[in-house]
C-alpha cells in the first residue's frame, strides 16, 4: 500500500504545477523552507495539519480539496488492493505439472 503522505505529495506537487508555481515560489508564500516542501512533496516527510493548511493556502486552493483529492487516491488504491486479494484468493495455490 501506498504510504498516504506520498498521495498528499503527489497532489501538493500537481496542484503546484498546474499553477505553473516553483518550490521557490510556494516556499515564499507559505513561509516554509524549500527543501522541506520538496521533501513533502517526494513523500519523505509527514506534514503536520497546520504546513498543510499553508501550503494550501500558498496554492490557493481550500485545504478541503487538497483532503479530497488525496481521499480519491487513497480510495482507488484500496480498491485496487481489494481486487487483487479477490484474484488472490480465488487462484490456484499449489501447481501440479506433470513430468510426460
Amino acid at each position: 500500500m501506498t504510504v498516504m503522505r506520498q498521495f498528499v505529495g503527489e497532489v501538493l506537487r500537481a496542484r503546484r504545477i498546474s499553477e505553473g508555481l516553483t518550490l521557490r515560489d510556494v516556499s515564499a508564500r507559505a513561509r516554509v523552507s524549500l527543501g522541506y516542501i520538496s521533501e513533502v512533496e517526494r513523500g519523505q516527510k509527514e506534514p503536520s495539519s497546520e504546513l498543510l493548511a499553508a501550503l494550501a493556502s500558498a496554492l490557493e486552493v481550500p485545504l478541503s480539496k487538497v483532503l479530497l483529492d488525496v481521499s480519491s487516491l487513497l480510495e482507488v488504491e484500496e480498491a485496487a488492493e481489494a481486487n487483487l486479494a479477490s484474484i488472490s484468493s480465488i487462484a490456484p495455490s499449489k501447481v501440479s505439472v506433470s513430468a510426460a
